[in-house]
């Protein structure tokens, strides 16, 4: 597997893919396209049973959507699911036979947070990890499965808190609120994820299947919930109020490395 955004090694049966889309590993059409082409290659490989996802960049994991390339990224995703969403295309990484596991260090907001709520398990850094649901600062919903997500995981309030205060949540907390599974001291993140893909990965694949499906079939939102929170997400987009709050965003230096270290303090 060779892609332009994602350096990966295979270990077994497990694949480790790292994410490396500079300056901030925003969810382009490149990076969409990259991982629809990882997901199709990785369930054509009967072998393959774990993907890992991290990052290159210590700073960022996943920043959020490429406000400025919705249409693009939306059409990469359409070449999987059939339809121009990214709710759907991380739904589909949700019902994958594929376990995939989030191994955080950096920063992860909007789609970033979305994308790992769709892996299987997310394991993050204490000392640098950061989540965050920016969505209705910009007069938006999150529209790529966070709602559908945080409510099933945290409880309606502390998901209400989470999305309405569009504020960063760092590891420790994420953990208490169910954001992630645990979160971890960096110098063992590494070698815990490893360890737990790797034991995964050993294990029939059939046992894995059915262990992901009935796991979904109680907690994975419908297809049709995804889709709407979708279409609301980009209805909202085209609203005048929204269109002026992400203008002045990017005025006070959203999409870009420095201005969104603290994003949450911007708003």
């Amino acid at each position: 597997m060779t892609f332009d955004t994602l350096k990966v090694r295979r270990e077994e049966a497990v694949l480790f893919a790292s994410i490396d889309a500079p300056p901030m590993n925003l969810l382009g059409p490149e990076l969409v396209h990259d991982l629809v082409d990882l997901i199709r290659q990785g369930e054509a490989d009967d072998t393959l049973r774990v993907v890992v996802f991290a990052s290159a960049d210590p700073d960022y994991f996943i920043s959020h959507a490429d406000i400025a390339r919705v249409k693009e990224y939306r059409d990469e995703a359409a070449r999987l699911v059939g339809e121009p969403s990214i709710g759907l295309l991380f739904r589909y990484l949700s019902g994958s036979r594929l376990v995939s596991i989030a191994q955080i260090e950096g920063r992860v907001r909007g789609a970033g947070s979305e994308f790992i709520l769709a892996c299987d398990m997310a394991f993050a850094a204490r000392e640098t990890a950061i989540f965050g649901q920016p969505e209705v600062a910009f007069n938006l919903n999150p529209g790529a499965g966070g709602i559908q997500h945080l409510v099933r995981l945290m409880g309606r309030s502390r998901a209400l808190e989470v999305i309405l205060s569009a504020d960063d949540y760092d590891a420790d907390l994420a953990e208490h609120y169910g954001w992630i599974n645990r979160a971890m001291s960096a110098k063992v993140l590494d070698e815990f994820v490893s360890s737990l893909a790797h034991r995964i990965g050993s294990f029939p694949p059939s046992g894995i299947a059915v262990v992901k499906d009935r796991a979904n079939a109680i907690a994975l939102g419908s297809v049709h919930d995804f889709r709407r929170d979708s279409d609301l997400f980009g209805i909202a987009a085209a609203q005048p109020e929204s269109q002026r709050r992400t203008e002045d965003a990017f005025h006070r230096g959203f999409q870009t490395w420095e201005g969104e270290l603290a994003l949450g303090e911007t708003f």
